[in-house]
């Protein structure tokens, strides 16, 4: 059984165009998430899965690899699954699936978010979340929530702010989505032939289509958050954060 990182990037973007190549104190945003991927212990390799050859030669640039996929894919996850295909990886190889716009990505995320497919066969597909610190993210629909049952299976993935307490004087946890999944590849070919789900298509959120046709996400609570690059204004307000950048070990 391999380990494989699988990085889904798209040039086309309607709020930040060539966010991919963006660079980020000097460094093109898609080459720190590849190192940083590449940094995690058992990943036996990472590719950049990508529809555009500007993306691809930039990738080549800094000596990582990178696949060219079509452009028509629905989703990241179906140019996941698009790239394994073409990699002919096995069935039962594990395939962990990072947005490319996550270029503060810790390596043990990824140790995180495969420990449950490597520890139980009967689990297909995994994905992390954080609890939140900042408020403002429990209301910002930019910020994806998570919500999810006594033993880790997720209920339900939203925009919008949940739970949601009925009574103001109730305290709990919040927990956001972070963008990295595992998954077998056997299970990515099952999640490639689905169609369109009816709330992923309200949501914008391709793991609803999992979910919708029955099947089951583990979510994890890590205590690494992994802030998303969505416009550019994000690129100042990550080099701005210090702990992401001064971890020599990252």
């Amino acid at each position: 059984m391999k380990i494989v990182v699988i990085i889904p990037s798209r040039y086309g973007s309607t709020r930040f165009a060539g966010k991919p190549l963006a660079l980020i104190l000097g460094k093109p945003m898609i080459q720190w998430v590849y190192e940083r991927a590449s940094g995690a212990v058992h990943v036996d390799q990472v590719v950049v899965a990508t529809d555009d050859m500007r993306i691809v030669s930039v990738v080549d640039g800094f000596g990582g690899r990178a696949i060219l996929t079509a452009a028509e894919n629905r989703s990241g996850t179906d140019r996941v699954a698009e790239a394994a295909e073409k990699l002919n990886l096995s069935a039962a190889d594990i395939v962990v699936n990072i947005q490319g716009d996550q270029p503060c990505i810790h390596p043990i995320c990824i140790q995180e978010v495969t420990a449950p497919l490597i520890e139980n066969s009967d689990i297909q597909m995994s994905t992390l979340a954080f609890k939140i610190i900042d408020p403002e993210e429990i209301t910002n629909p930019k910020d994806v929530k998570v919500a999810f049952d006594a033993i880790g299976n997720a209920l339900y993935f939203s925009r919008a702010a949940i739970p949601f307490a009925r009574d103001a004087a109730t305290v709990f946890d919040t927990y956001k989505h972070l963008g990295i999944y595992a998954y077998t590849r056997r299970f990515l070919d099952i999640f490639r032939n689905l169609p369109d789900g009816r709330l992923e298509n309200i949501e914008k959120l391709e793991q609803l289509r999992a979910m919708e046709f029955g099947y089951r996400i583990k979510v994890i609570v890590t205590e690494h958050d992994s802030p998303e690059v969505d416009i550019p204004e994000d690129i100042h307000r990550i080099q701005a954060q210090r702990l992401y950048w001064s971890n020599p070990g990252l």
